[in-house]
Formats: structure tokens, C-alpha cells, sequence
């Protein structure tokens, strides 16, 4: 038993530090209580199509229309240009550095200046372009007054507006930001916690029903990784291999290999994803329930299928535990 256990114990060493690492690569918001919304074009253009990516965190605008199309920065100097043979960006605007983060907190160098020239420098190849953008953001320290003043309710903060150039015509992506109620954290954690009893219970009841179960937490799981995908984020690593060794713990499952593939399952994509039960908005394609019911599976599931094997590796102790010498 001590074997296995130390075993588990250094998997957890080598993976711990890995997850947060995964879990937030690039500079995102993360989970939040404001919602950014793209509601449209001020004037469409074939081709041409705006989005919001990594939890509200950026704007993505790609550009099929065969023109050069422009978005303007803060004092409506051009900031970034698309171009049919890639995206180029201006270094004397101010947006330039000021969107290299999201709190726009970089420090401006003395070549900034919304009125010199532009001087386009390619950073892609690509006619697709993520950006932050101070316009669509909350960038108040504390939350709005309405929200303080009723953080149960949905609140519409402002309507805002980026403006971008084609040739000599202007146009402008419109939108919306809201504050929206976080849910009932203690409900998810609950109902994960009752999964993770019922799971235990019914493989110590019936041992075969952990091939579903680990099944079912794999392919929910991979799920998961895909809306993170689908959003705009980074390719959640640690995610996907969880719910790969999930998988394959449905069709092969020792005691030892469904003790380490639950202990990563809930380790990495449920308690490693748990600030989703804290907040309204996230960085997943689809919606927050589905996002919520999923992370509540891989630590219920996940932590029933560990605990499952640890059990299941004491049982087989026990069985082939040497019989105590006759007494003379």
C-alpha cells in the first residue's frame, strides 16, 4: 500500500506545479462578473467579422474582404491595420503598449504620440487579429454602484463603441458591457460532493460501474477542453490529459491506474477549474451551466474513481497478505 500511495504522491509533485501554469497561460481575465458583448458592425462587410474571445478578455476581428481595414486606438489614431498579406501595427500609437495587457498598465515610451506618423511594423502573417481593448472593459478598482447596490441583479453597465477605417470610410464594432450575479457556489460544491458519495458507493456496490462512470468524466472532460479551445484560449494541456487517462481508465483500470487517472481528474479539471462556480462569466464557448456541471463531474467523479482504487489496492493487500505461521 505504501508503494502505490508514495507513487501517487510524486505524479501529484511532477503535475501540481504544471497545472496553474496551464490553466492560465496568457494574459487573461479568467472567470468575471462583466460580460462583453459584440452586437454588431456599424456597417457590415462581407468578409469582415468581430468576436469575443478568452472570457470577454479580447476582440478578434478577421478581415476576408480584401481590403486593408483599420482599428483605430484611444485618440483615433490608427493602432492596428489588416491587410490582405497580414496584420501590421502602428509603434507611435499609444494603444500599441497600452493593450499589451489587460489592465493596460505597460509603461508608455517616450515614441508614443497618437499624432506622429504611423510607422507599421508586421507582427503576423495572419488577417486575423486578438487584441485588448480598454473601451470594452470595467476599469474601475471596485464595482459599479449599481452592482454594489444590488449584486444579485444583472446590471447593464454601458454601450461602448471601437471605431475602425476602411480606406477613408469610418466604421465603428459596437457593443455592450454587463455586470452579471455570480451563481450559487455552495449548490456546485454540494452536488459534487454528493456525486463523489454516490459514485464511491455504487462502485463498492457494483465494481463494473466504473467503466461509465470513468467514461462519462473523460469525454465531459475533453469537452471542457475543447470550449477553452473554441473561446480563444490556450490549449489546456493538463485538461486534455485528464480526461484522456480518464478515458483509458474505462477500458483498462487497476486499482493503481484508477487511483492516479481520479487523482488527476479532479485534481487538474475540477479543483484546478473550481473558480467557475464563483463567477457568472468564463472563458468557455457555450453555456456557464454546462461549463459548472462539468468541473462538479471531474471532482466528484474523479475524486469517487481515486478513492475507488486506493480501496481496491488495500482489498488486494489484504487477499495476498501472507497467512501468520501455526503456533508451536
Amino acid at each position: 500500500m505504501r508503494r502505490p500511495l508514495l507513487l501517487l504522491a510524486a505524479a501529484g509533485a511532477i503535475l501540481v506545479p504544471a497545472g496553474p501554469a496551464f490553466a492560465h497561460t496568457g494574459d487573461t481575465n479568467g472567470v468575471s462578473a462583466y460580460r462583453v458583448t459584440v452586437t454588431g458592425v456599424s456597417t457590415p462587410a462581407d468578409g469582415l467579422s468581430v468576436r469575443v474571445v478568452e472570457g470577454g478578455a479580447r476582440l478578434e476581428l478577421s478581415n476576408g474582404t480584401g481590403r486593408a481595414v483599420e482599428i483605430l486606438g484611444y485618440s483615433g489614431e490608427p493602432y492596428i491595420e489588416v491587410r490582405p498579406d497580414g496584420t501590421y501595427q502602428n509603434v507611435n500609437s499609444p494603444a500599441a503598449y497600452l493593450n499589451e495587457t489587460l489592465g493596460g498598465d505597460t509603461p508608455l515610451p517616450a515614441s508614443a504620440d497618437p499624432t506622429a506618423a504611423p510607422a507599421w511594423r508586421q507582427v503576423s502573417t495572419e488577417t486575423t487579429v486578438r487584441w485588448h481593448d480598454q473601451r470594452t472593459q470595467w476599469r474601475e478598482a471596485g464595482p459599479p454602484a449599481q452592482a454594489a447596490a444590488a449584486p444579485d441583479r444583472a446590471h447593464r453597465l454601458s454601450e461602448w463603441a471601437v471605431p475602425l477605417r476602411d480606406q477613408t470610410r469610418t466604421f465603428e464594432i459596437q457593443g455592450t458591457l454587463d455586470y452579471e450575479p455570480p451563481p450559487r457556489e455552495w449548490a456546485w460544491w454540494a452536488g459534487a460532493v454528493l456525486l463523489a458519495i454516490a459514485v464511491t458507493l455504487l462502485a463498492h456496490r457494483w465494481p463494473v460501474s466504473v467503466v461509465p462512470v470513468a467514461l462519462i468524466a473523460g469525454i465531459t472532460t475533453l469537452g471542457y477542453g475543447l470550449t477553452r479551445i473554441l473561446d480563444g484560449g490556450s490549449f489546456p494541456a493538463v485538461v486534455v490529459l485528464a480526461g484522456l487517462l480518464t478515458c483509458a481508465a474505462a477500458y483498462r483500470h487497476p486499482p493503481f491506474y484508477l487511483a492516479l487517472s481520479g487523482f488527476v481528474l479532479a485534481a487538474f479539471a475540477g479543483f484546478g477549474s473550481a473558480d467557475v462556480f464563483t463567477a457568472a462569466v468564463l472563458p468557455n464557448a457555450g453555456p456557464g451551466g454546462m461549463t459548472r456541471a462539468t468541473v462538479a463531474v471531474a471532482i466528484g467523479a474523479g475524486a469517487a474513481l481515486a478513492l475507488t482504487g486506493v480501496l481496491r489496492l488495500r482489498a488486494a493487500e489484504v487477499t495476498v497478505a501472507p497467512a501468520p505461521l501455526p503456533q508451536s
